[in-house]
């Protein structure tokens, strides 16, 4: 552990964590000051009258005219909240909070926490519908597994503006970025390299789509009986599918069978791996060690084997956070007014992280730090680029779409 990331470890205490949390994270404020009589005119009565009247007749001018055009929802249930698991909306709203304040203090964009009273997607979908004309994008951020790949998918079709499950997707595009620059620093290519990811909830079925759409060579994912794979019995629709996409080598059995002789292990699983397991994995392995609070092995022990070793945690080197990828993939988004956020606007996220890492590259940088203040301007740029490019209209193209 580096000296920086020591010392915030110990300053942080119990009392420092809940003073930051007093009364919440959020407020509003006025963007233009001093609120004198002729201003007051313009965006009350009589001056707003005419403002939506103008709206009233080109709905389009709602995005010059309002704050919703770059307004993201931060929404939740309240199901999967850190590693806390399904402790409710209330509980969830703290999050959401410190969600809204990374985006505008990383992103620049405002956003608004939203927690749902309620786990029927149907609702969910009813409620944003409803919702939508109040803001300009979806970021649903703690909902648990199954029901996170039919929500994300049904909010998709339902609304017209981006959707991301962050937790998934966002996970995947760092993931993807950590290994693409990982391999670079050791030498390897990213197609000869055979990925272990254990863990097929939210996070790991993602990581697995992105590491096999990006040309990973070998993809093999693990839940709590073992491989995930074509002939195993009992499988649900989502871990059917996901086994047809990874399931290309026929490895079987649990992780002490796949995990020896593998180049990268992928942990977004609450599992512990045994360091003897680690040490049998090829030289010059890659562990991404990415449960929290504790990783599925101690950064310590994964070090004394492996080349690359990188948590989900931010008092270590090597943080694997999703705050990489978002806000800036929905600032790019909404800068060109992309109805969708795709694949291909996802890939282009993790160039611009690989891109910034390639700066300062080393086996403790792998990836950018999430303060870095390069990181969402470029990222938004990439993926702004990105959906220009995009020749047909954004329909629906994101890596989970099907699950």
């Amino acid at each position: 552990m580096s000296v920086a990331h020591q010392a915030r470890a110990e300053r942080l205490t119990e009392a420092e964590i809940f003073r930051a949390h007093l009364g919440g994270k959020l407020s509003t404020h006025l963007p233009r000051t001093p609120l004198d009589a002729r201003t007051l005119s313009a965006i009350s009565t009589p001056g707003v009258a005419r403002v939506s009247q103008a709206i009233a007749e080109d709905t389009r001018l709602a995005a010059r005219y309002t704050w919703a055009h770059r307004l993201v929802a931060v929404v939740s249930d309240g199901t999967a909240v850190l590693g806390l698991g399904d402790v409710g909306p209330a509980a969830a709203l703290p999050v959401m909070e410190g969600k809204s304040v990374l985006f505008k203090a990383l992103g620049g964009l405002d956003s608004i926490p939203l927690v749902l009273r309620t786990q029927d997607i149907g609702e969910i979908v009813e409620t944003l519908t409803r919702l939508r004309p109040s803001f300009g994008a979806v970021n649903l951020e703690d909902v648990a597994a199954p029901r996170c790949f039919e929500l994300e998918q049904a909010l998709d079709e339902a609304l017209d503006c981006p959707v991301m499950h962050n937790d998934q997707h966002g996970t995947a595009i760092v993931v993807l970025a950590a290994l693409r620059s990982s391999a670079e620093l050791l030498g390897k290519p990213l197609d000869s390299l055979r990925v272990v990811v254990s863990g097929a909830g939210a996070a790991g079925t993602a990581c697995a789509q992105m590491l096999v759409a990006a040309g990973t060579g070998q993809v093999t994912v693990l839940d709590s009986q073992g491989v995930v794979h074509r002939d195993r019995p009992g499988l649900t629709p989502t871990k059917a599918r996901l086994a047809e996409l990874t399931d290309q080598a026929g490895l079987r059995g649990e992780l002490a069978d796949v995990l020896p002789g593998a180049d990268v292990f992928v942990g977004v699983s609450s599992a512990t791996v045994p360091e003897e397991l680690i040490a049998r994995m090829a030289p010059g392995a890659i562990v991404f060690a990415l449960s929290n609070p504790t990783p599925e092995i101690a950064p310590e022990a994964a070090a004394r084997h492996a080349a690359v070793v990188a948590t989900g945690r931010s008092d270590r080197p090597n943080q694997i956070s999703n705050l990489l990828a978002c806000p800036g993939i929905f600032r790019g988004a909404l800068d060109v007014g992309a109805s969708r956020i795709t694949e291909r606007m996802m890939l282009a996220a993790a160039d611009a992280i690989v891109a910034l890492a390639a700066e300062d590259l080393a086996p403790d940088r792998v990836v950018p730090h999430v303060l870095d203040p390069r990181v969402a301007p470029e990222v938004a740029a990439a993926v702004a680029a990105a959906a220009a490019a995009e020749s047909a209209p954004l329909a629906p193209s994101r890596l989970g779409e099907d699950l």
